[in-house]
């Protein structure tokens, strides 16, 4: 039995900010953000888009209702959370309409956690070979305004839907995962916004880059020789380009290196114009890698390379099914083309917009026409989401 990802979903918000105008605002030379981050835009999302909404889009646009009726494990993974208690998986799986009888539940562990949930969604069907598990890595990466982490915001979720014969990528077995007790990236309960030691979280990226692969090497057997292409997390895609640096194996012939630094270029296309979006970060390079990379066939094995501040760091690899470009968009650059541009001033008063609640934690929103899914209101510090129906 082989088990791997069936579908793939990705939805971000309708706001886009061009990196031109912040770089000009800011009082920063463009080409440090274009060519030194390797960025273009960010996608910002306003209050009534948040990782629940997010999440339902990027599910509902590759789920049918049979579907719905199968699945019977929703996990959700993400930063930012929107409640200490309550999964979002929870009212992600009731915005789906998804069977009842279905575990949900949410995965945390910086943006390493949706790599954790196919894991386990493996393991799930492994037991359980006809269940469908969906896992969604959802997540708004904020920073304060004139901060050095400012230009790698962003906004979006991946959902992937985790089956047996998959129509798109078979897991293969050969994880290898590292844990490291260290403080690049966190976020207190009490901080809106993420404490970050920019250099030093850099070295630990390259550094469990490194020293997993090495493992990874030596546990399989494997080489970059074996991988047609390797994803990387990208939190900004220079860091993941210096990674694929660090890795690259210079005895390789010189057609396999060009191969694969042609499909990194491909991976991070939406990333550069999506930017960060954490958990969901690694899965939208595979995505972009996989709808716009000519030179893939059918058999061919694509390495990931997933890290999470904090930290966990994985590799792990997949096999590319058969007909597998079947089930991928041919039109995703378009689309995030057409996302409405915003002013700085527009995304300074948006993205850090808040909920004006009144003494009895109540609060209603509007101007969520555009959306698929939103925070319509809060009510009684109750999060009320709603399927936004579309005028005809």
């Amino acid at each position: 039995m082989t088990i791997g990802i069936d579908k793939i979903g990705f939805a971000t918000s309708q706001y886009v900010l061009k990196l031109q105008d912040l770089a000009e605002a800011r009082g920063i030379d463009p080409e440090k953000l274009s060519k030194g981050l390797l960025l273009k835009e960010l996608s910002i999302a306003p209050l009534t888009e948040d990782i629940v909404t997010l999440a339902a889009s990027a599910s509902d646009s590759i789920l049918t209702e049979q579907e719905r009726q199968e699945i019977d494990m929703v996990i959700v993974a993400t930063e930012s959370g929107i409640d200490q208690s309550k999964a979002a998986a929870v009212f992600v799986h009731g915005l789906l309409g998804i069977q009842p009888f279905a575990r949900s539940f949410e995965i945390k562990e910086a943006c390493y956690g949706a790599t954790a949930a196919l894991h386990y969604a493996k393991l799930h069907v492994e037991n359980s070979p006809e269940s469908k598990v969906l896992v969604i890595a959802s997540d708004i990466a904020k920073y304060g305004m004139n901060t050095p982490g400012e230009p790698t915001q962003g906004a979006g979720a991946i959902a992937m839907l985790i089956s047996k014969d998959p129509r798109i990528l078979i897991f293969n077995e050969d994880n290898v995962a590292q844990t490291r007790d260290v403080m690049d990236f966190w976020r207190p309960n009490y901080s809106t916004t993420p404490y970050v030691n920019g250099l030093y979280s850099t070295q630990q990226y390259l550094d469990s880059l490194k020293t997993t692969w090495l493992e990874y090497q030596k546990r399989y057997q494997l080489t970059l020789d074996d991988f047609a292409a390797v994803c990387f997390h990208l939190p900004y895609p220079k860091l993941a380009l210096k990674g694929l640096k660090k890795i690259m194996d210079k005895s390789l012939p010189q057609e396999q290196q060009d191969q694969l630094k042609e499909n990194f270029e491909k991976s991070i296309l939406y990333s550069q114009k999506v930017g960060n979006i954490y958990t969901g970060s690694l899965f939208l390079g595979l995505l972009s890698l996989l709808e716009n990379s000519d030179n893939l066939k059918a058999g061919d094995k694509i390495a990931l390379f997933s890290y999470g501040s904090g930290a966990v760091a994985e590799i792990f690899s997949a096999s590319l099914v058969p007909g597998y470009e079947k089930q991928l968009s041919q039109t995703r650059l378009e689309e995030l083309d057409q996302r409405q541009a915003l002013s700085v001033e527009e995304y300074e008063h948006i993205f850090f917009a808040e909920a004006e609640l009144d003494a009895e934690g109540n609060a209603s929103f509007s101007g969520y026409e555009d959306q698929n899914f939103a925070l319509a209101e809060i009510a009684e510090h109750q999060r009320k989401y709603i399927k936004v129906e579309k005028s005809s």
